[in-house]
């Protein structure tokens, strides 16, 4: 276990000094494999893992939901998204920041990107916001906060990875996603009402949009939840594989961005390219975790914290509190993707032996990696927004997000301890 303790150092060392992630995993991994077990099985090892994990058929599922999202950017669903939700909610106080939270879990879940959906609701939503005088911390909390159901919502990229991890089934992590998607929805708005209902001039009633006009603007999202439907639906009711439900969403996504006329072929050409650049960094990072990962095997850490936590005279959820609250931490350092990647082989042994199930772990893992996606001092959809909007400052948008990290701990501690919020859709399903 020595080693692995030194090896994780070097790379959190190397990782400050601003090496790429998946680079310096490789290199740890490589080089501690190598100490431990000699050169030649060394090169054997990571060219036979390389060459295992990229033909995987359950990993193809990841580049095409990647693809599926990227398709689904071009199609310019987002602006017809915040229209229908402005025109149910924007008339109420505080209206347009709670249009921006629907409008984020609807693009959510056709993206499965956070700093896809942050960046894309960041042009369509704060624009509206300003004009209508909203407090900038609020508006720009909101998006960012928002934005991290990207990763949660199904279809999900950090759910695809996690459960190629642990070897559990990607469409039941689908479906356990769900509900707790709809808590977080839920929970936002409802600190949006909180805010307003103290301080009115953060978020003034925008126009009142009449009840015609509401259902026309319904009209505009009718593709998403087509596709959401058709997607989830298949999968919940076992018509297809999760990596089959991909293939069918990217070609549906591609068919309803044509149809709206929102790409051409130069579109479709820009797509494909970037869900190759994508999936080669997830790749790129993959590659170094399941190297890295083995070292630790091989050295018998995993084996030994189990060991070490069974012999700890404490409750097996303190063991799950103590793992939330190093994600958090990690979570200031890491971005969300890496941080799954390094860590969910170190720890899901260790929830397995305390006899958690492995699908309500996998959602309370993603819902910790949301949180450090809007923790200082990384925040990566932070750093998106302060990108886009390079007037604000970093402390302001922080400072708009704090009441919606208290959200966020109050629905993680949900799901902690009401398991049955994750896991009673998946259970329906049956296989």
């Amino acid at each position: 276990m020595t080693e692995s303790l030194i090896g994780f150092a070097i790379l959190l060392l190397m990782v400050f000094l601003g090496f790429p992630l998946g680079f310096a995993m490789v290199a740890v991994g490589f080089v501690g494999f190598g100490l431990v077990r000699g050169w030649e099985p060394a090169l054997e090892t990571v060219g036979q893992l390389i060459l295992d994990f990229s033909m995987s058929y359950s990993f193809s599922v990841l580049p095409l939901f990647v693809l599926m999202g990227a398709f689904v950017y071009r199609a310019a669903l987002s602006e017809d998204l915040y229209d229908a939700s402005n025109a149910w909610l924007g008339h109420y106080k505080g209206g347009l920041a709670m249009a921006t939270v629907a409008a984020c879990g609807g693009f959510s879940a056709v993206s499965g990107s956070s700093v896809a959906t942050a960046a894309t609701m960041a042009k369509v939503a704060m624009p509206s916001m300003r004009r209508y005088r909203y407090n900038e911390n609020l508006a720009a909390g909101t998006i960012a906060a928002g934005g991290t159901m990207g990763i949660l919502i199904p279809p999900s990229i950090a759910l695809v990875i996690y459960g190629i991890i642990v070897e559990e089934d990607v469409g039941k992590l689908f479906i356990a996603g769900i509900v707790p998607g709809i808590i977080t929805i839920a929970l936002y708005i409802f600190v949006i009402k909180v805010l307003i209902t103290f301080r009115p001039s953060l978020g003034p009633r925008g126009p009142w949009t009449p009840w015609k006009e509401r259902f026309l603007a319904l009209k505009g999202v009718w593709g998403m939840i087509a596709l959401f439907l058709l997607v989830l639906g298949g999968i919940y009711l076992g018509v297809f594989t999760p990596t089959e439900a991909g293939g069918i969403g990217a070609v549906g996504a591609v068919a309803f961005a044509v149809s709206r006329r929102k790409m051409g072929w130069r579109g479709f050409c820009s797509a494909l390219i970037e869900a190759g650049q994508t999936t080669a960094m997830v790749f790129s990072v993959a590659f170094g975790a399941i190297i890295l990962s083995n070292f630790m095997n091989i050295s018998g850490m995993p084996n030994q914290i189990v060991d070490w936590v069974n012999s700890l005279e404490i409750a097996p959820i303190t063991v799950v509190l103590v793992i939330c609250l190093i994600y958090i931490a990690l979570g200031c350092v890491f971005e969300g993707i890496g941080m799954i990647l390094l860590t969910v082989p170190i720890f899901f042994p260790v929830v397995q032996s305390l006899g958690f199930d492995l699908i309500w772990f996998g959602i309370v893992v993603i819902m910790v990696t949301e949180i450090s996606l809007i923790t200082p001092p990384i925040g990566m959809n932070v750093f998106v927004l302060k990108t886009i909007m390079p007037e604000m400052s970093l402390w302001g948008i922080f400072a708009g997000i704090s009441p919606f990290f208290v959200a966020d701990v109050i629905r993680l501690l949900l799901i902690v301890f009401i398991p049955g919020l994750t896991l009673y859709l998946p259970s329906l399903m049956g296989g």
